[in-house]
């Protein structure tokens, strides 16, 4: 059995260059048993060619079957080839599936090993596949890069699964959840079958729980679970606009704690749209029976979200009418797609599998900059979809339902990274009119050839089996004009790309931006200190500078300065070169940051993207801090209007995980005119903290709007005491004061001067009175929320130890940093929910 790094077949093997960082993030994240990066690809190389045996001869086939429990169906449809699937799992349990699979792989192994027509076959797509790899030109997704020729053989990043109204449905979907985040799998799902809370339940003669009570199940168990594999599970939740727990939906993440294991996603439509433009009421649906159950202002209900979105990042919206009216569907007599993955750039139907490949752009620039080599990135193109084709058959599925639908549809999501090294070599700035054309242009050919790549194998392997009523059958009711008989129903997705463009060399995910120009990484001895809330000494540090601009520096001498003191400069500069006057400005356009651009230029390049994409685009519209709702009410606006399929925003200090944020002085104009006009019934939000103190836990609620904390409610049990109700008494003062717009920060040296007669704890953590515990949480919630700085030694009430960097313009710079590896080379990319880190790889899926 050749499936645990051993090998069949000896492949042509390409010496692989590699940087430092390259190695350590695939050490980390990929390696495992292998001795080398070469046997790691060549092992996977060599495994997803394997399936070539499939389609050699009708012996070869029936050879690959033997010893295993399986089903062929075979299909209606056009050409000479007839469409089947081979099925493993059908009426096996778990670990039954397993072993059957398994058999199948260690055929396949055995037949490239023992037949010389095999291992003919096998080694040429091999050896294409490992230099396409081997080159960084192509990578699949993480679970492919992990698991093929080992054990697991899961090579699927994400599902949708159907969530039905009863509970034995919703509990099938937990389960079934459960098993895929085991595998290393997320999950997306739509919750606007279940019921609104205290809807009638007839079998019971109770009241329903309500969405949001089973959403939190689901997370629960992904808590539970993610522990498990090499990859923490991740979930997409979505819910129609149209549900009568829609508020609640909108509401639910407002808070740190809740859900934390899901992105949230609105589905929207035209319907919606157009009410929300001219200010219209829309009727609320019951799921149970389609009655009419309320009635709410769509553009209210469209302000809600945005304030949510300002607050948290959630929740972004999906266009559902779009992703069923497009090729994102193209399956509609099979049902209406109603979710997607968890980063939502993959539209799926119940069961249907995320099978994902991404090209590195920058690899095909031609050498003086002046165009792609369009044939050289045909040919790749080619060989991706010959790739993700062939994974679709050696891939292990979770579960049955998975697999059928998978190998019925073969829907596969080939995609791009590398957008940001590739402006700079064609000498473009990222939100420059010739860019957005450019990303037009490459999309658009990556989306035709990817049609041509699938429609030359149908002729070899037939269609896809679920292809009759498609919308490329000219005898379907669904046709849409477009007379191809490809072998996958879908074959463009733009994915996140984190820790596979940091595994190919890359400084920006997918299609963002560069996120940081230089900036500084710290040796151990700096981590360590960085964890006990000190600065590191400065031989623990030093400078990581972005290739393509060293290189530039180097040949302008570093612009008139020396080299440590543009770095620093530049670091101090939000990691920028945007503004540093020694640098030319054509320089500084060209190498545009994340936060050096507008929300329409992060909106525009999606929409570029978009155009020409049969599923949808993963990118996250990144915000100042200082943005407001109307900005980002205008950017999810204009990504509908553009063609958009989803949208997620992110605000720099909106989610826990930025313990810090940018604290920039006001100018006297910016104090006497806040960002925000106050206005009294602003939506507000509430935070909650317990601190101890010496006469017990003392429980404070702190309620928020955009300005900052409005109320604050505090107590003590137990209730009728003196300290209880001098307790409450305080909180109620506070918040008359903050009422009259008192300012938050003014009342917390005076009640950090308090003391008591019984302080508790020690260091940081002392509480002296209930005061001083009262202005820890309300000074922990102004750092979290992005009001204040932290406290001067580097800690937050919760013992965190965030990233402090004080430039010499004596502003706080407040940063994104790695929660396992402490690097500041971190961003919210492409509607992750967690930061990625460009140095370390670390995501949430990863």
């Amino acid at each position: 059995m050749k499936i645990e790094g051993t090998r069949s077949i000896m492949i042509q093997q390409k010496k692989i260059e590699a940087t430092e960082n390259q190695l350590k993030v695939i050490k980390d994240k990929y390696l495992k048993d292998s001795p080398s990066v070469e046997a790691w690809l060549e092992n996977i190389a060599e495994n997803i060619a394997l399936a070539e045996i499939l389609y050699a001869n009708d012996e070869l086939r029936l050879k690959a079957f033997e010893g295993t429990r399986h089903t062929i169906v075979t299909a209606d449809g056009p050409g000479a080839v007839k469409p089947n699937m081979v099925l493993f799992h059908q009426g096996l349990n778990h670990d039954q599936r397993h072993e059957n699979h398994r058999k199948f792989i260690e055929n396949l192994y055995r037949l490239a090993k023992e037949n010389t027509q095999c291992a003919d076959i096998v080694r040429e797509t091999a050896d294409r596949f490992y230099n396409l790899m081997a080159n960084w030109e192509f990578l699949p997704n993480s679970p492919t890069l992990m698991n093929a020729g080992r054990k697991l053989q899961q090579l699927s990043a994400c599902y949708v699964l159907p969530v039905g109204d009863s509970i034995e449905e919703i509990y099938e979907s937990v389960k079934n959840m459960a098993l895929i985040h085991k595998s290393g799998g997320g999950t997306g799902f739509d919750f606007s079958h279940l019921r609104p809370a205290k809807d009638t339940v007839f079998s019971t003669k109770g009241v329903a729980s309500g969405p949001l009570s089973f959403m939190s199940i689901f997370d629960k168990s992904t808590e539970v679970v993610k522990q498990g594999g090499q990859r923490r599970g991740a979930n997409m939740g979505i819910m129609r606009y149209d549900h009568p727990s829609i508020l609640d939906f909108i509401h639910c993440k407002r808070d740190n704690g809740f859900l934390e294991n899901f992105n949230i996603s609105v589905a929207l439509d035209a319907k919606f749209m157009d009410a929300v433009k001219n200010n219209k009421e829309y009727d609320l649906i019951n799921p149970k029976d389609k009655s009419v159950s309320g009635k709410l202002n769509a553009r209210e209900v469209f302000d809600k979200m945005c304030n949510n979105a300002w607050v948290s990042g959630d929740p972004g919206f999906v266009v559902i009418d779009r992703i069923n009216n497009s090729d994102s569907n193209p399956t509609p007599a099979q049902g209406q797609i109603e979710s997607t993955n968890p980063c939502g750039e993959q539209p799926l139907l119940p069961y249907e599998p995320c099978n994902l490949g991404s090209i590195n752009l920058s690899r095909f620039v031609l050498e003086d900059g002046s165009d792609m080599d369009w044939n050289r990135f045909r040919e790749c193109v080619h060989t991706g979809m010959h790739f993700l084709d062939n994974v679709i058959e050696v891939n292990n599925y979770p579960i049955p339902e998975i697999e059928e639908i998978a190998k019925r549809n073969r829907r596969v999501g080939l995609g791009v990274m590398g957008w940001a090294e590739s402006l700079v070599k064609l000498n473009l700035p990222y939100n420059s009119d010739a860019a957005m054309q450019k990303a037009e242009e490459v999309m658009a050919f990556i989306n035709d050839e990817a049609l041509n790549a699938s429609c030359n194998l149908a002729k070899m392997r037939g269609v896809f089996p679920g292809f009759k009523d498609c919308i490329y059958d000219k005898n379907g009711s669904f046709f849409r004009g477009q007379d191809v008989e490809p072998r996958n129903s879908a074959r463009t997705t733009i994915a996140p790309t984190g820790t596979i463009g940091i595994t190919a060399g890359l400084q920006g995910a997918g299609i963002e931006p560069f996120f940081a120009i230089v900036y500084v990484r710290y040796n151990a001895a700096g981590i360590d200190a960085l964890k006990e809330g000190k600065k590191p000494a400065e031989k623990d540090t030093f400078f990581e500078v972005n290739p393509y601009f060293e290189k530039i520096a180097q040949q302008h001498n570093y612009f008139g300065l020396k080299k440590e003191e543009l770095y620093k400069k530049i670091d101090d500069n939000h990691k920028a070169v945007l503004g540093i006057k020694e640098i030319p400005e054509k320089i500084q356009k060209l190498f545009l940051t994340s936060h050096d651009l507008t929300p329409m230029d992060h909106v525009r390049i999606q929409a570029a993207f978009q155009k020409y994409c049969n599923n949808a685009v993963s990118k996250t519209v990144n915000l100042k801090n200082e943005a407001t709702v109307d900005d980002i009410r205008e950017v999810y606006m204009k990504a509908y209007e553009s063609g958009c399929k989803g949208v997620t925003i992110y605000r720099d200090g909106s989610k826990s995980l930025q313990i810090l944020n940018l604290a920039e002085k006001k100018t006297d104009a910016q104090k006497e005119k806040p960002v925000i006009k106050k206005e009294k019934h602003l939506m507000e939000m509430s935070s909650y903290y317990m601190i101890e103190t010496g006469h017990g836990p003392m429980h404070v609620h702190i309620n928020y709007d955009q300005q900052g904390p409005t109320k604050v409610f505090a107590n003590i049990s137990p209730s009728g005491t003196e300290v209880s109700g001098l307790t409450t008494a305080l909180a109620i003062l506070i918040s008359k004061y903050l009422d009259m717009e008192g300012d938050a920060v003014k009342l917390l040296k005076h009640l950090n001067s308090i003391k008591g007669d019984r302080p508790f704890g020690f260091g940081p953590k002392r509480v002296d009175s209930i005061p001083h515990g009262m202005a820890k949480a309300l000074r922990d919630h102004l750092v979290k929320t992005g009001k204040m700085k932290p406290f001067e030694n580097g800690q937050t009430l919760l013992g965190s130890s965030p990233v402090v960097q004080k430039p010499d313009n004596g502003l706080f710079v407040l940063a994104l940093h790695c929660p396992k590896c402490y690097s500041t080379n971190a961003e919210m990319v492409s509607g992750c929910s967690e930061p990625t880190c460009f140095d370390c790889g670390y995501s949430k899926c990863s």
